[in-house]
């Protein structure tokens, strides 16, 4: 098309088509018929039955708005983490509030910084604010405090870390995230999203409330789309200082939040037993995993979360790509991440005990 005949209808603001739009996770392979979907980290075992039940006791309630204020699904994130009800805002998934806080804290000239290996939607939120995302090297697969702090300028305005990560797994201590936070500005927004904090056991690792309500730049970000196995209803909290979430409402969506998400979000985060479940189930394979993977010769980054990076030989025939088209043909989907920076690694999300052992047994095959 010439540019005189795009000038003939109307034009999105510049820039907005150099952004890559987000690519999901695959879920189908043509002429497979069964097929085990471990590319976008959903847990195994589903949502809690208590979310289920709440959400099917909305079907006669659906020519009611809902609640604007998202207020029993707030309420039951405070009561569940101990957290001042005021200093929550909700949206659809966490992605949503990501996007609230670039087009509230960005504009064109301002600068975002993410990290080499750091979530897509921080770099495309950031341009489609018309700012500029600033990409820092990661050291050994994990966030580098130093790099980060090298990176400030003037024009900073928010710092994103995944902690933990991904699609890495790995994570960061928190004694690095405090020093992270003291070398910033006080005008710079540390968003810290802590999408699979439930997942983590290490006694050196927080999701960061206490940072949050100690500081006046700080921002916790958390979804129900991984533990609370609800990502069909995309459900995500933040969890902010006052001046934020007031700052932040002024531009969301009167009606972000529907019904059913609001009540099976508030009876998913309150069913605590379903929730330990879900984390035993996957401490056991994750480990389990990382042993046959490491035993087939393969390095795996050590995840403290629900998935696995899998880094394949550098020798053609045994590399990431052979290896996804291999295991997609036997009905196992992965994830390629060579978008991430990993060209030659798979992310796998820990499955059903029937898709862990078939994704090790296949790729015992592949390796032969």
């Amino acid at each position: 098309m010439t540019k005189q005949e795009n000038l003939n209808r109307p034009q999105p603001k510049a820039g907005l088509l150099n952004i890559a739009a987000y690519v999901p996770g695959k879920e189908h392979v043509e002429g497979v018929a069964k097929v085990y979907k471990l590319s976008s980290n959903e847990t195994p075992l589903g949502p809690s039955p208590k979310a289920v039940e709440a959400y099917r006791s909305l079907v006669d309630k659906l020519y009611i708005y809902p609640d604007g204020q998202a207020y029993a699904l707030r309420e039951a994130i405070a009561e569940t983490q101990g957290l001042n009800i005021a200093n929550i805002m909700c949206g659809n998934g966490s992605d949503e509030l990501l996007g609230l806080l670039c087009q509230t804290y960005l504009a064109p000239g301002d600068e975002s910084i993410i990290t080499e290996h750091g979530f897509a939607v921080y770099k495309i939120q950031t341009l489609g604010a018309g700012a500029t995302p600033v990409t820092v090297k990661e050291k050994d697969e994990r966030i580098d405090v130093d790099a980060i702090l090298a990176a400030v300028t003037p024009r900073t305005r928010i710092v994103f870390i995944a902690n933990p990560a991904n699609p890495t797994g790995t994570y960061l201590p928190f004694e690095e995230v405090r020093r992270l936070h003291a070398g910033l500005p006080k005008n710079v927004l540390l968003v810290l999203d802590a999408a699979y904090a439930e997942y983590v056991r290490r006694n050196d690792y927080e999701a960061g409330i206490e940072l949050v309500a100690g500081n006046e730049n700080v921002v916790m970000t958390r979804t129900f789309s991984k533990i609370h196995g609800l990502p069909a209803l995309r459900i995500g909290w933040m969890y902010a200082p006052q001046h934020v979430i007031d700052a932040v409402g002024r531009i969301r969506g009167p009606f972000n939040m529907n019904s059913a998400a609001i009540a099976a979000g508030a009876a998913a985060i309150r069913d605590r037993a379903h929730v330990e479940k879900s984390v035993e189930y996957n401490e056991k394979w994750l480990n389990w995993l990382t042993c046959e993977f490491t035993r087939l010769g393969l390095r795996v980054t050590p995840s403290v979360t629900n998935f696995l990076l899998i880094h394949f030989p550098e020798d053609e025939a045994h590399s990431a790509a052979r290896a996804d088209a291999y295991l997609q043909q036997r009905g196992y989907i992965l994830r390629r991440v060579g978008g991430y920076g990993f060209p030659n690694a798979l992310r796998m999300t820990v499955g059903s005990e029937e898709a862990n052992h078939g994704v090790v047994a296949a790729l015992t095959e592949f390796l032969k």
